[in-house]
């Protein structure tokens, strides 16, 4: 008995498996003639070049509410697909512009990050007068303005104050370069002195500057006043020039002087910084200079009349004392020299220097 209940059981399901079985092979086929290939599950395409998962969940889904094939199955299937669509497919034609597209973060309906809310522009101009009256806050709103931009402030710095001994032999002399300011940002008021003698002896050249200063950039001021020479001979000039920073870091300072008796002279200097060590720096510095016209009392003649290179090694033992060495070429050119030569003097030499520069 039991064996005729189990043989009856056998042959029932027998034919429902069957069924199932090929409902299933069914649906698969009806399923690929639906649906366009997906040659980035199977792998044929880079990622790039695919949509997000996300996008492919629910169809995913319904794949897999078909039931997990065999290992057979999968094996034959994936055997007969035609892959011919793949190899001819124009992948430089597709529209990959979606993938490079940002997630819009605004919230929908929310205004854009530039617009400004009406209530800003509400109210009085300064809030903290509602609170402590306009009388008590103009005064102190002055004086945070002096306190922050328009402050005034001052400095004395000494570029050079430096011993010049000869290489060939010859006199030793000095030299004295200094400055100093008193202002704001915008409007200064510079004083400027320099000059040069023998030591044991009067100064051969000096000069005095008084100049107001103006700032017509981020980095450099226009300059304009007098200047009085008591040396070699009491003379005084009209100045116009600039002062400032010019690119890769180079310090200008450069002016047209006309003096009381009609002669025209300029000057220009440049120097860089370059750090070896956060202290130890060295100066490339150039100083030429040119007249106009002769200027016989001066012993100077028309065109370049003098040109100075040089470098200077200073270390700086604090940012306001740094000692330094160097070295210096000094030339007068054109007719300068010549009567530098028709006097017996040598127009051009070497110079060693030891020096102090230093601000307060």
């Amino acid at each position: 008995m039991r064996l005729l209940l189990f043989a009856s059981a056998a042959v029932v399901a027998a034919p429902s498996s069957a069924q199932d079985h090929a409902g299933h092979g069914h649906g698969h086929s009806q399923a690929s003639e639906a649906a366009p290939m997906d040659h980035c599950a199977m792998g044929h395409l880079p990622p790039e070049q695919c949509p997000p998962k996300a996008e492919n969940s629910d169809e995913h889904a319904g794949h897999e509410g078909h039931g997990e094939p065999t290992g057979a199955e999968d094996h034959s299937q994936h055997q007969q697909m035609d892959h011919s669509q793949h190899q001819s497919m124009d992948h430089s034609q597709m529209d990959h512009s979606s993938h490079a597209m940002s997630a819009d973060k605004s919230v929908p309906g929310a205004a854009p990050e530039s617009a400004i809310p009406a209530r800003a522009f509400e109210g009085p101009r300064h809030a903290a007068d509602a609170i402590w009256g306009e009388a008590a806050m103009t005064p102190s709103r002055a004086q945070l303005a002096r306190e922050n931009g328009a402050m005034k402030t001052g400095m004395v710095m000494i570029e050079r104050l430096e011993a010049r001994i000869p290489v060939e032999g010859g006199e030793t002399g000095y030299v004295w370069d200094a400055q100093a300011w008193y202002g704001g940002d915008i409007n200064r008021f510079v004083l400027k002195t320099e000059g040069e003698g023998e030591f044991g002896g009067t100064p051969e050249d000096a000069e005095v500057q008084a100049l107001y200063s103006r700032a017509i950039g981020p980095f450099f001021d226009l300059q304009a006043g007098v200047r009085f020479d008591p040396e070699p001979d009491t003379r005084t000039h009209a100045v116009i020039g600039v002062q400032g920073l010019a690119p890769y870091m180079f310090h200008v300072d450069g002016a047209l002087f006309l003096s009381d008796r009609g002669d025209l002279t300029a000057r220009v200097e440049a120097e860089y910084d370059q750090k070896i060590t956060q202290a130890l720096i060295l100066q490339p510095r150039i100083e030429v200079e040119a007249a106009a016209q002769n200027i016989p009392e001066r012993e100077i003649g028309a065109g370049l009349t003098k040109i100075e290179p040089g470098l200077r090694l200073r270390y700086e033992f604090v940012p306001e004392f740094a000692p330094y060495i160097g070295i210096e070429y000094e030339a007068k050119l054109g007719e300068t020299a010549d009567i530098a030569r028709a006097e017996g003097k040598d127009p051009d030499g070497f110079k060693f220097l030891i020096g102090l520069r230093a601000w307060f």
